[in-house]
């Protein structure tokens, strides 16, 4: 079942760490915001297969906003 990855910050995609058909594993991260002059890692919530990712480097994503999907 896909579940949504979410941006847990308000920031900039600084670094995208995946690619759809990519396997992670729970706590592997999928991209790197920056907030603050912080890199802040928005990690996968279990174990899956990237499905999408819905960001592009450079891009600001609001607090709650879906960054990627997985299977």
């Amino acid at each position: 079942m896909a579940e949504e990855i979410k941006a847990h910050i308000t920031g900039v995609v600084f670094q995208i760490t995946t690619k759809p058909g990519d396997a992670v594993a729970a706590g592997d991260p999928v991209i790197v915001l920056e907030s603050m002059k912080m890199e802040i890692p928005v990690e996968a919530p279990r174990a899956g297969t990237v499905k999408e990712i819905r960001v592009a480097e450079g891009q600001t994503v609001q607090e709650g906003d879906t960054v990627a999907v997985i299977d």
